[in-house]
């Protein structure tokens, strides 16, 4: 008689068809099969903070987009003078009939003194040209750091060292003291002293300014990060195989450069918006009657013993589209490099 093994030994086991299964379709998706896209998206979405400030940037931008339509639909604008159309709207001493700046069912943010416009119209045409100024600075800025920290960091040697020094020039000014100094100069090269200055000129002005001293710090993180990446093996592997710098670049280096990126540039847009609106309320921005954040609080500044309210608005507006802007920054860079978060 031959004994059995433990092998046959052994029961056989049954199973129940029935039994329950352990479910992955409602389990969280394993995170080595997500792109490190989905990661950030993933991160971002379980930051509050980061969600409701994204909202009020772009309820923020919407709005200001849509100030021609809003105007519309409000039945007012920011050009017409309506305490001059309708003197009862203004008092002797030229601040509105009616308290709290003359806020009423027809004029919601009240009407500002002497001239009677329209608070509520003005403010969203001020944020509408503001962050339309603002976002091309910061996209030229973005661009121009791009390219030339990219290209000092990989090319290296001489060009490194000369851009390198442009940069320690730039970064060592101080801007704000230039902008105030620099922009009246820039804007007599082309207008005469009796002569009124074109908006369109202005704004050329303080794009050229801000975008020139506003590159450097972009350039500067972005060569420090291509100075490491170039010596990485992937980076070695293309040039071994003779690929071109532009496919190195755009195919190896660049992919790796979108946080910093986003990050900086997130970063530079509130700031942008600030020092355009500080320009405009120091005097060497854009000037009245054309709407703008700095404008508009400079002009109510004049006003703010006898008429708080028309600072109170673009104030609280600004205070609050910065703060949230900033937030979102932080979020974003949180989401993108966890490993900076604090």
């Amino acid at each position: 008689m031959t004994t059995p093994t433990p092998s046959s030994a052994a029961p056989l086991e049954v199973t129940d068809e029935n039994a329950e299964k352990p479910s992955t379709s409602d389990g969280p998706k394993d995170t080595a099969t997500r792109s490190p896209g989905q990661l950030a998206w993933l991160r971002f979405k379980r930051d509050r903070t980061g969600v409701v400030s994204a909202i009020i940037v772009i309820c923020f931008f919407v709005l200001g987009l849509c100030a021609p339509l809003i105007a519309k639909i409000y039945g007012k604008d920011p050009y017409t003078n309506y305490g001059v159309d309708d003197p009862s709207l203004l008092g002797d001493n030229g601040l509105p009939a009616k308290p709290n700046g003359g806020i009423s069912s027809d004029f919601w943010f009240g009407i500002d003194p002497q001239l009677g416009r329209d608070v509520f119209t003005f403010l969203w045409y001020s944020i509408r040209n503001s962050l339309l100024l603002a976002t091309g600075i910061t996209v030229l800025a973005m661009i121009v750091g791009v390219v030339i920290g990219v290209t000092a960091g990989y090319v290296g040697g001489k060009t490194d060292w000369l851009l390198g020094r442009v940069m320690d020039i730039l970064l060592a000014f101080p801007q704000q003291l230039f902008f105030v100094a620099f922009t009246p100069v820039v804007l007599a090269l082309f207008v005469g002293d009796n002569e009124n200055t074109p908006t369109s000129l202005i704004v050329a002005s303080l794009i050229l300014l801000l975008v020139v001293f506003g590159w450097a710090s972009v350039a500067r993180l972005l060569r420090g990060q291509v100075l490491a990446l170039r010596e990485r093996e992937y980076v070695e592997a293309a040039k071994v195989t003779g690929a071109s710098p532009a496919r190195i670049i755009f195919k190896e280096l660049l992919p790796n450069l979108w946080t910093p990126i986003l990050i900086q540039g997130t970063l530079m847009l509130p700031m942008m918006v600030s020092t355009e609106a500080g320009l405009a309320y120091l005097g060497v921005g854009l000037q009245d009657p054309t709407p703008d954040w700095g404008v508009m609080i400079g002009y109510a500044a004049q006003w703010y013993q006898d008429d708080i309210t028309l600072l109170m608005f673009p104030g609280l507006a600004m205070v609050i589209f910065v703060l949230a802007f900033n937030l979102l920054g932080d979020s974003v860079r949180d989401a993108l490099d966890p490993k900076t978060k604090r």
